[in-house]
């Protein structure tokens, strides 16, 4: 029983030193982890930007009206920068997992295709991300952090 409680205090302390330092790997690793995780969505977003036209016809053409294409492109360049930066981190991941849920939904549900069944999972591993996002935040290395 002495064991346990000098184990769970080593950890504990072991825990402390590393929120003191905001370079260690683990905050290092989660900050990398938010930029890869949305680094896909601010291209995209960018992309949409620059192909305004062409995007808004390839979503009619799956019945998504082009009038949302500006919320489209404000939720992945917005979203993407808020979980960069990691501004209001718990409540954007969980919207983004939504909206890469609902992206999959739309614009990929043709099974029979494998391209298009490996981009709805793709989707749906993301909005896992997201959803530990939720859970987890953003981690020291964000301004959720300096906030506190």
């Amino acid at each position: 029983m002495n064991t346990k409680v000098e184990t769970v205090s080593f950890a504990s302390s072991t825990n402390d030193a590393q929120t003191t330092s905001s370079f260690s790997l683990k905050n290092t690793a989660e900050l990398l982890g938010r930029v890869l995780i949305v680094g896909l969505f601010l291209l995209s977003g960018a992309g949409k930007i620059t192909a305004y036209t062409a995007t808004a016809g390839y979503m009619a053409s799956v019945g998504v009206p082009g009038a949302v294409l500006p919320l489209v492109i404000a939720t992945e360049v917005l979203g993407s920068l808020a979980i960069i930066f990691g501004w209001k981190t718990r409540i954007v991941s969980v919207l983004m997992a939504g909206f890469t849920l609902l992206t999959a939904a739309l614009f990929h549900n043709n099974f029979g295709d494998q391209v298009q069944m490996i981009m709805f999972l793709k989707n749906v591993s993301i909005a896992g991300a997201f959803l530990l996002l939720t859970v987890h935040g953003a981690g020291p290395i964000s301004i959720d952090n300096k906030s506190r």
